[in-house]
């Protein structure tokens, strides 16, 4: 018998989740159908519910459970569950981030206990899917057509993802800051996004090499946002790279520290509403920082690199390449001037995220 992929499964479990159709998460022992809450309607919850063989669950992280009130202990994910059944409005609040700016509805005899693991591996796919992190599920096998993936396969496709990495294209790309500049392409096997390395001069991999990682940022690197600092160090990087001869900036395809866009977005709504950058993920269900550097790590092993003098303020990327048998020898500061769009975000960073300034 032919084993599936495990990175091929996830990715068309990703697939079906994000255009709201239900997948079956499964391990030796139990089977689930999950369904996304960001595509939740009342047809959806009632298909769902005659699909399965035990009343519908909603399964979300502790970090969201915790910011709701509900439960302060510190499971990882929660399970909660109503013996009348949750109703669609009592799923909505409880999912969905804006409800802080909702009437909460009736949480009497609302239940909470840990997930189990495969409980667990149904919100770490929403995660994968840059989804809200929870899922609604109910025990069952529901029909062949319905695609089926294994929680193990999820547990482990950021590793398996980022250790299938290939060079898929380069090219040579003059820059505004660094003509002697090209551009290397990497895609995981399942044929997931692209991370790119922007390689700015001849790299001597010798000596240790003067690298950025930095996360893809629509909103700042691509239309100006001034409510973070990212296209800043992002045009610094590369231009403070050619002033030194040569340097690599590692593009990583994680917005928003890894939750997506959309939820950046919602994240940003909250900000509005009086959050602070941290406390807004955490209302989200997310961690405050989500990012994997797994993939940073290969890209610079396959470039033939080492040895890396990091330009960060961050000493978690510091840490997070040690981790991953690169060696940091410099911390290199990476420092641009605050407006009053990102004063205050700058200041959250380094007081909650221990960010140096």
């Amino acid at each position: 018998m032919v084993m599936p992929d495990p990175l091929i499964e996830v990715d068309r479990a990703i697939s079906e989740l994000r255009r709201g159709a239900v997948v079956r998460v499964y391990d030796e022992h139990t089977s689930l159908l999950m369904l996304a809450v960001d595509a939740l309607t009342a047809d959806y919850l009632s298909l769902l519910t005659q699909s399965g063989t035990t009343v519908p669950k909603l399964v979300m992280t502790g970090t969201r459970v915790n910011v709701l009130g509900i439960d302060k202990s510190d499971r990882p994910v929660s399970a909660l569950s109503h013996p009348q059944g949750l109703s669609l409005d009592l799923i909505e609040y409880l999912a969905n981030p804006l409800s802080v700016l909702m009437t909460p509805p009736s949480m009497a005899s609302l239940l909470v206990n840990d997930a189990d693991t495969l409980e667990q591996s149904c919100v770490t796919l929403a995660k994968l899917s840059r989804l809200l992190p929870s899922a609604l599920i109910v025990e069952g096998n529901g029909n062949a057509d319905i695609p089926a993936v294994q929680a193990s396969s999820i547990r482990s496709y950021m590793t398996i993802a980022a250790h299938s990495l290939t060079m898929v294209s380069e090219a040579r790309v003059p820059l505004e800051n660094a003509e002697n500049a090209r551009v290397v392409a990497f895609r995981p096997r399942d044929g997931g996004i692209e991370h790119l390395a922007i390689i700015v001069g001849d790299i001597n991999t010798a000596e240790p090499v003067l690298v950025r990682l930095h996360s893809e940022c629509f909103t700042g690197d691509l239309v100006g946002s001034l409510r973070c600092d990212c296209g800043n160090q992002l045009r610094g990087a590369i231009g403070e790279m050619a002033l030194a001869g040569s340097g690599i900036l590692l593009y990583l395809a994680q917005e928003g520290r890894g939750i997506g866009l959309v939820n950046k977005l919602r994240a940003y709504q909250l900000q509005d509403a009086g959050f602070d950058t941290v406390d807004a993920n955490l209302q989200l269900g997310f961690d405050s920082d989500e990012r994997n550097y797994l993939p940073a790590a290969q890209m610079l092993r396959m470039l033939g690199v080492d040895r890396v003098k990091l330009m960060t303020n961050n000493p978690a990327k510091v840490t997070a390449l040690g981790n991953c048998d690169i060696e940091v020898v410099e911390r290199v500061p990476h420092i641009y001037p605050s407006n009053q769009h990102n004063d205050a975000y700058l200041r959250v960073k380094a007081k909650k995220s221990g960010h140096l300034f």
